[in-house]
């Protein structure tokens, strides 16, 4: 019996060849996607003049070989070896793009043999050994190849036909180019201008809070009147009363406390690895999956697990991984500190290891790779600094996961202060670490850029609950309201993943919490990508904002079609394609439906009479079918080809992806190389300190108030130089958070 081993791209063939030798058969690689999907032309000729029409064929979209690159070669390749074949085992990664890269060969070649499937998520010789001792036939991926061709060709007949018919009826007359809609994409341009136009139209209010010195037989310390953002004090006067009936009240105090737990933060998807490292190292959300991406598959390295993750939890098998896993990495310098020699184990959807949360999921969390951990050492040394950032951040977070609970003491002190014959309360809180657990992974790091609490802490003196207490200096603290944040590439792909936020009706919201958004982890990068090409989102720094067409685009649309700019529309339509993967929904019907509201917002388009779009291109008329629609386009998607799905652009509407950067050696932290370094390996020198005559960088706001907790609690004194300079504060933050 003859078989033949299909993979993904070259470097998955390389690593089978590597672990598997001609054990199963002769192994081939695709390059991506093979096969595109047939121009609408191609398959009705009428439909090569662009008009409001949708593009839906009687059937399926077919497909058609994709000339690209050296696709033709490899096509022909697999096509000639499947002649003499009887057996195929699709080895292509374990998503579902995976599967219809894969499968749609086969589809399009007619072949009838034996197929079966080898499912791992990571590239190392052990894992891909045992994947292939437990090949899977592959008529149980069926629903996920579904899946997959559901959202291709819905993406095709969505984008194409509303591309056409908006380029059509809403192009201001005298311009050229073209509005390009998408089904994911017009929905995630719609986020950002939402939140622009939000910014614009924001009116700062100033209000007041009173901060008071309250002195009590163990010690001074600070009271605060701030009440919630509803009752919040807008008039100067009453909060100069309230600070006068609090100069010289004495009373007594009232004071509870209790000791509370904080379980670990939940282990990493590719979403929230996007934004923390948007919002710790500037990152975009593509340069986070490019470095996930060679640390998961780079020659030499295999270090982590499938960085395509939509799942924070991993499987209740792993539970066996957990000693060998942190038994490596606590030899390492960063993390020898760490007692983890009784791992605890969080089961269930609100721990780190449960079977049900995967349940329709292509892929688990993203760990530490187990089966790479005898030769940790030498694969850490070919990493670049940003590499070594990132390994340290996943590493951190798997130790978290297994060490106990964070607990700490709470201490809640309120006065009545009596203002008019009411009583004003003021509120002082402090907190005093019991056992550091799963926050000694993190040391002087962060942990996800949350902090713990909202309202300010601080040390207070020994109290006890009804002991008098008096007082002083009150002071009247001026404040104003803030417009929300612009989003950086990170904060977008969050809000693309938790769209149920965009939905005001609560049934419907909580129905879209149990979703995955809109877009896949996997295509969410590149979407933004795509909008950021097309001139539609521009950047202020990191911050995402909209072109003044794209913000054109969107009012224009908004008024003409709002579900097309409805981020929760779209979201409930993903929340079909995924019911497609459990086989609660037919792929077809998802197809028709999809299809439908294509045809209905057709109809909507052609009936407005809104303002038209200037895209700002002049010149000649726009001259219908596809050779013009490419010449007036960024993106050939857009301007009316096929979409090209691929790997890393499942999806994408229209957006082909670009040749990874190679990684970058930016300065990395002390720290974060220090955590992936031998522990038998020399500490690097301490940082010299810089030269009277230098210009010093100034400590981040989250370091200095790390080191001012760290002083407090250690009872050390802190210098003007550590709240100052960078440097010191880092010395003396790695010094101090052991």
């Amino acid at each position: 019996m003859a078989t033949l081993i299909i993979t993904e791209k070259s470097s998955q063939a390389k690593d089978l060849r590597a672990a598997l030798g001609d054990r199963y058969g002769r192994i081939l690689p695709a390059e991506g996607h093979l096969l595109r999907l047939a121009e609408p032309d191609e398959v009705n000729p009428d439909w090569k003049r662009w008009s409001p029409t949708l593009l839906k064929p009687d059937g399926l979209y077919p497909t058609r070989p994709d000339g690209g690159g050296n696709k033709t070669a490899k096509l022909a390749a697999i096509k000639a070896a499947l002649k003499g074949c009887d057996q195929v085992i699709l080895a292509t990664d374990c998503d579902r793009e995976g599967q219809l890269i894969g499968q749609e060969i086969l589809e399009h070649l007619g072949f009838r043999g034996r197929v079966q499937r080898a499912l791992f998520t990571a590239q190392d010789p052990k894992t891909i050994r045992d994947a292939f001792a437990k090949l899977k036939p592959n008529n149980e991926l069926r629903p996920l190849y579904e899946a997959a061709v559901a959202r291709q060709q819905a993406d095709q007949i969505f984008n194409l036909s509303l591309t056409r018919t908006a380029t059509k009826t809403l192009l201001a007359p005298g311009t050229r180019g073209v509005i390009g809609i998408g089904r994911v994409k017009t929905p995630t341009l719609s986020i950002v201008c939402l939140r622009e136009l939000e910014i614009r139209n924001f009116k700062p209010e100033d209000y007041f809070e009173v901060v008071a010195t309250a002195t009590a037989a163990g010690g001074s310390f600070l009271m605060r009147h701030a009440p919630p953002p509803k009752d919040r004090i807008k008039d100067r006067a009453r909060a100069e009363a309230i600070a006068r009936a609090a100069d010289g009240h004495g009373g007594p105090l009232s004071v509870t406390v209790e000791d509370r737990r904080q379980a670990p933060p939940k282990l990493y998807d590719l979403p929230a690895l996007q934004k923390t490292c948007g919002q710790r190292w500037g990152w975009t959300a593509d340069r986070t999956l490019e470095v996930a991406q060679e640390l998961y598959d780079g020659e030499g390295k295999k270090l982590i697990t499938y960085p395509r993750a939509e799942a924070r939890h991993l499987s209740e098998n792993q539970i066996a991984d957990v000693p060998a896993i942190t038994g490596a990495l606590t030899r390492l310098r960063g993390f020898a500190h760490l007692d983890i020699s009784r791992p605890v184990i969080r089961r269930g959807k609100s721990g780190h290891f449960c079977d049900k949360a995967l349940e329709g999921v292509s892929h688990h969390a993203i760990v530490p790779n187990v089966n790479v951990l005898d030769d940790l050492e030498s694969r850490l040394n070919r990493l670049t600094d940003d590499e070594k950032r990132l390994y340290a951040l996943i590493c951190r977070s798997y130790l978290a996961a297994v060490m106990p609970d964070y607990e700490y003491r709470q201490t809640t002190v309120l006065m009545n202060v009596p203002v008019e014959g009411k009583p004003v309360v003021f509120r002082a809180v402090g907190r005093i670490p019991l056992k550091l657990g799963w926050k000694a992974a993190f040391g002087s790091a962060e942990t996800d850029g949350k902090p713990d609490e909202k309202e300010e802490e601080q040390t207070l003196p020994l109290l006890t609950d009804g002991e008098p207490a008096r007082l002083s200096e009150p002071r009247v603290e001026a404040k104003r309201t803030q417009a929300p944040p612009r989003y950086n590439e990170g904060t977008l792909v969050d809000a693309m993943q938790n769209a149920w936020r965009f939905v005001e009706d609560p049934a419907l919201r909580d129905r879209l919490k149990e979703a995955k958004g809109i877009g896949t982890p996997a295509t969410r990068a590149e979407i933004i990508k795509g909008l950021r090409r097309q001139n539609l989102l521009g950047a202020d720094g990191k911050w995402l904002v909209p072109t003044p067409a794209g913000l054109q685009l969107f009012e224009t649309l908004r008024g003409a079609a709002p579900t097309l700019v409805d981020p929760g529309t779209t979201a409930l339509w993903e929340m079909r394609l995924d019911e497609v993967v459990v086989g609660r929904a037919d792929f077809r019907t998802v197809i028709d439906g999809i299809a439908d509201e294509a045809g209905r917002l057709i109809g909507v388009l052609v009936g407005n009479r809104g303002p038209a779009v200037d895209l700002g291109v002049r010149g000649g008329p726009i001259r219908a079918g596809r050779g013009a629609g490419r010449r007036r386009s960024a993106s050939p998607r857009a301007a009316g080809t096929a979409p090209r799905t691929r790997k890393t652009a499942a999806g994408v509407d229209g957006e082909a992806p670009k040749k990874p950067r190679r990684s970058s050696k930016a300065k990395a932290a002390p720290e974060v190389l220090d955590s992936i370094a031998p522990a038998a390996a020399a500490a690097p020198p301490p940082p010299a300190a810089p030269s009277s005559g230098a210009r010093r960088k100034a400590p981040t706001d989250k370091m200095v108030a790390f080191a001012r907790s760290l002083a407090d609690r250690k009872g050390v004194e802190l210098s003007d130089t550590v709240l100052q300079d960078f440097d010191s504060c880092r010395q003396f933050l790695d010094q101090h958070a052991r």
